[in-house]
């Protein structure tokens, strides 16, 4: 199979239809010149900047699934909900940063360090969630699909807010408190925070658009993808920790943010008493010696080769769904090795 992937030009070439639809829409309930500037500025500035891997991955998914390169038509509609995808995104990252008090994204400040925005940003955020279904409303209306997917983006939303709530209250500011991580937990957060909305959202999409979303290859899809993304992210976790900051782009900061990351559950586990007491008193701290004594009980602990193990294992369990997958119902084995190769032993 060698089906054509979307490049981010062509992908972004989308957007500006998307948004005239947006703003067509907010100017017939006769939204004010200023407001509406505000808006479109909104739109400009928080959905782009990123790679769109999300947003690519409907249309790659589509073309995929058809085992052929789609006509301009579909590749519209196919990007049209990547698009819808990167504004739920933009819809978690802007409160997101404002929780976490981050200073720039993507390269730019964050939408609510910019000038004359602050705490607006906050309603912004919601804006950019209802747009979605509006655009929903605007281009699949007399799809077969229309309700299901609306069904689709909420529930996915209320996946990722759970897991945004239970990470929120896990990795509370200032002293760590051991007692609230644990593997269960660290689990449920990256399951219902990540691995839905990037993961299993673009691959069901897919399969509505193309009215081969049965029961069957929907749970196909969530049972290889949920796994998948558990994996993403706690590759992350472990790139924070023992990738090089020239290949993932930054300095890795869980142990000092008092993440309740893979590598630090996994600590906790095989820890001997006295190991778990050096976690009690140096982890989750603004220290360079005290995050100096993590990474080198990290080190001690073996988690590199832990994590390698793990690697390996789940690559395997994974590879093992794929070969298992049913065909006769539209689904093709080629869209989850697809994913699985963008991940396996990434370095960044």
């Amino acid at each position: 199979m060698n089906t054509p992937k979307s490049t981010l030009k062509d992908f972004k070439s989308v957007y500006p239809r998307l948004e005239a639809a947006i703003l067509e829409h907010a100017q017939s309930y006769k939204l004010p010149q200023g407001e509406l500037d505000w808006f479109k500025l909104n739109l400009e500035t928080n959905p782009l900047g990123g790679k769109g891997n999300r947003g690519m991955s409907v249309p790659d998914s589509v073309s995929l699934l058809l085992d052929k390169p789609l006509s301009e038509e579909a590749y519209f509609d196919a990007a049209a909900l990547g698009w819808m995808t990167e504004l739920l995104q933009a819809f978690f990252l802007v409160p997101d940063d404002i929780i976490d008090g981050s200073i720039t994204r993507r390269g730019k400040l964050c939408w609510y360090r910019q000038d004359g925005v602050g705490m607006v940003a906050i309603n912004d955020a919601f804006m950019l969630e209802s747009v979605i279904y509006t655009l929903l409303k605007k281009f699949f209306r007399s799809h077969p699909a229309y309700v299901d997917l609306i069904e689709l983006f909420h529930e996915v939303t209320f996946h990722t807010e759970m897991g945004q709530l239970c990470d929120l209250l896990t990795a509370s500011k200032g002293k760590a408190n051991l007692n609230y991580f644990s593997m269960e937990k660290y689990k449920f957060i990256v399951i219902y925070k990540t691995a839905y909305y990037s993961f299993y959202l673009p691959v069901a999409l897919a399969l509505h658009q193309l009215n081969l979303a049965t029961s069957k290859n929907l749970k196909t899809a969530e049972d290889i993808l949920i796994p998948l993304g558990e994996y993403f992210q706690i590759q992350d976790d472990y790139l924070d920790n023992f990738g090089l900051p020239e290949h993932i782009g930054k300095i890795g900061t869980d142990i000092r943010d008092n993440k309740c990351s893979w590598l630090v559950n996994k600590a906790l586990e095989i820890a001997t008493p006295e190991q778990r007491k050096i976690l009690k008193e140096n982890y989750g701290q603004k220290d360079n010696a005290k995050e100096a004594i993590i990474k080198k009980l990290y080190d001690d602990l073996k988690l590199r080769e832990i994590y390698e193990e793990f690697e390996e294992k789940r690559t395997g369990e994974i590879r093992d769904m794929i070969s298992h997958i049913d065909e006769s119902e539209g689904l093709k084995k080629e869209v989850f090795n697809v994913f699985l190769s963008k991940i396996y032993k990434r370095t960044k």
